[in-house]
């Protein structure tokens, strides 16, 4: 039988338990009048119209006596699980009211570096498990024009000039030395002359070529009297790599993303040593854009990190 379609819990007034549970608790009828602040025959009065209900005796009442019967010790302590189970209702709606949820769609240019932006994440992810993500990878002009156009909840990119349909921020700021690869005739060499440098073949991204927010990379070749003909161009940090690590030509990457590299032994680092480029990497989002539950609380997350961690904090060394 389905719940509706039994009589009891339909016919049963749900505050006779409670003052039931109560007449128990105190070991008496006169005390839980007391306790409810009642007459002691209303509550005779509810004892009795519960066990109406019921069908059996739940007290033992007798001059001098009190005894709770068999049958009144099981439904007493149904009665406490009931309670118990009530009590918790607020809490439930409450953290219902809280559970986030909703899809993010995050785009940004490659090889993002950012231990704030993953914490954020982390936490992010662990106090809202029912939240789904998709993230995707573009070139900084695709992400800007990705999210203006409502395509993200935000990006994670590279920016030369404001744009005035976007608020942008900076995330973190990294700083850019020149590479060369293992089969390169400067690699492993210590004390390498800038003049050294001189007539080299390089390799590069496609925002420098185009003047674009790494267009500081042309100043630090030129610094490096490098080969001004590029060898290679790429728009993803991934490939130039590949093609500093073939030999292909040097080229300039973030310090922080190729220190494993160097370390690995797949790259070397190259003069200029001191006064390297920096470019600050952005977070975008459209202001026009309407914000699901799960896509508020993670930018307003996002943006708390900027505005109460300095930039310092915030920039690789």
């Amino acid at each position: 039988m389905q719940p509706y379609e039994q009589r009891f819990p339909w016919n049963l007034d749900w505050n006779l338990l409670r003052t039931f549970m109560i007449v128990v608790d105190q070991k008496g009828l006169t005390r839980a009048a007391d306790f409810l602040g009642v007459t002691q025959p209303t509550i005779s009065s509810a004892l009795k119209r519960l066990e109406t209900t019921v069908g059996v005796s739940l007290v033992d009442r007798r001059p001098g006596n009190f005894a709770v019967t068999e049958a009144g010790q099981v439904l007493y302590q149904e009665c406490n699980a009931l309670f118990g189970a009530v009590s918790q209702i607020p809490g439930l709606i409450t953290k219902a009211q809280r559970r986030v949820s909703g899809h993010i769609n995050i785009v940004m240019t490659s090889h993002v570096v950012s231990e704030h932006l993953d914490r954020v994440l982390f936490d992010f992810n662990a106090d809202h498990p029912g939240v789904t993500y998709s993230l995707s990878v573009a070139e900084s002009s695709e992400v800007l024009s990705r999210v203006r156009q409502n395509r993200a909840t935000f990006g994670v990119c590279l920016m030369r000039d404001p744009d005035p349909a976007l608020v942008a921020k900076p995330l973190y700021r990294e700083r850019f030395a020149l590479y060369c690869g293992p089969r390169h005739r400067l690699f492993g060499k210590t004390q390498i002359k800038l003049s050294e440098l001189q007539g080299e073949n390089s390799v590069s991204f496609q925002t420098e070529v185009e003047s674009g927010p790494l267009f500081l990379l042309a100043q630090l070749r030129e610094r490096a009297l490098l080969n001004p003909e590029i060898k290679g161009i790429s728009a993803n940090l991934p490939e130039v790599r590949r093609m500093i690590v073939a030999g292909i030509g040097v080229g300039a990457l973030p310090v922080h993303v190729a220190g494993r590299d160097v370390e690995a032994g797949l790259l070397w680092p190259l003069p200029p040593y001191a006064g390297l480029p920096t470019a600050d990497i952005y977070f975008v989002k459209n202001p026009r854009r309407s914000l699901n539950p799960a896509e508020s609380v993670l930018v307003a997350a996002i943006e708390d990190l900027i505005d109460t961690t300095p930039i310092a904090e915030r920039t690789y060394p």
